[in-house]
């Protein structure tokens, strides 16, 4: 597929984000300031520095305050649409308004609560065109596979396999299994992607997981079934999952 231009952007905020508790009672988790700046700005400027020009921010829990803040993105250099996110859950099908955006082009794709350096979207463009790619996924080491997805990789670091949210039990067979070996790194899913348009028939065809939601590591799935190859990207520099109040907390003071 590549190497092809990549000048869309999606950004997902549709989330209210339980865990920050009485901090999204207002407002959606990515408009939280994080060091005088809503979340959602720091990524918009990245992605800008980048030289993403159109950019598509997916809401639903208070839409309207995103909606007003960001306007047309004329202040940060960028041509934004907005979109809302339908009933069904899931991050499935949160991506799925954002469809006749992209069209027929490829985009980076980008949850509305990770923060990384401006630089790392560079990383994701360059990596995307180094090669013949039908996709991206970013990894990071050291989180807890159990919260997220846990990524296998070949030994061109394209992307094998992907368990979603693996428990105990599943992580044993895994290891059983020789996909999780002592000493090889746990790779955890950082949440930048890059796609293609292919995605968007397999985010129409997702069943509810057994989590009630719609995924998009199903969708990911589907597309190495048929024979996607998708290349695999570790974040080295900062990245930064804004989960929690004592996450905001951190950054606050300086520690992320």
């Amino acid at each position: 597929m590549s190497p092809q231009t990549l000048r869309k952007a999606v950004v997902l905020a549709a989330g209210k984000g339980t865990r920050m508790k009485e901090l999204t009672r207002d407002l959606p988790k990515p408009m939280l300031p994080v060091q005088g700046r809503p979340i959602l700005d720091h990524i918009l400027e990245g992605l800008a520095q980048t030289g993403f020009r159109e950019v598509c921010i997916v809401t639903r829990y208070r839409a309207e305050v995103v909606e007003a803040h960001v306007g047309d993105g004329t202040r940060l250099g960028l041509a934004v649409t907005c979109r809302r996110q339908g009933e069904l859950p899931g991050t499935g099908k949160a991506v799925e308004p954002a469809r006749d955006f992209v069209g027929s082009d490829p985009f980076l794709l980008t949850y509305g609560d990770i923060l990384v350096r401006p630089h790392t979207y560079r990383r994701v463009v360059e990596r995307f065109q180094s090669g013949a790619y039908d996709g991206l996924v970013t990894v990071t080491r050291g989180e807890d596979v159990r919260k997220g997805g846990l990524l296998f990789f070949d030994e061109a670091f394209c992307l094998r396999r992907v368990e979603e949210k693996p428990d105990e039990a599943r992580l044993a067979r895994l290891q059983a299994e020789g996909w999780l070996r002592p000493g090889d790194p746990a790779w955890y899913n950082a949440g930048i992607y890059v796609f293609g348009p292919a995605v968007f028939d397999h985010i129409g065809r997702l069943q509810p997981s057994p989590r009630g939601e719609y995924e998009l590591t199903d969708a990911i799935t589907a597309l190495i079934a048929d024979g996607a190859r998708i290349a695999g990207l570790e974040i080295e520099d900062r990245w930064v999952d804004v989960r929690d109040p004592e996450t905001l907390r951190q950054l606050e003071q300086g520690l992320l």
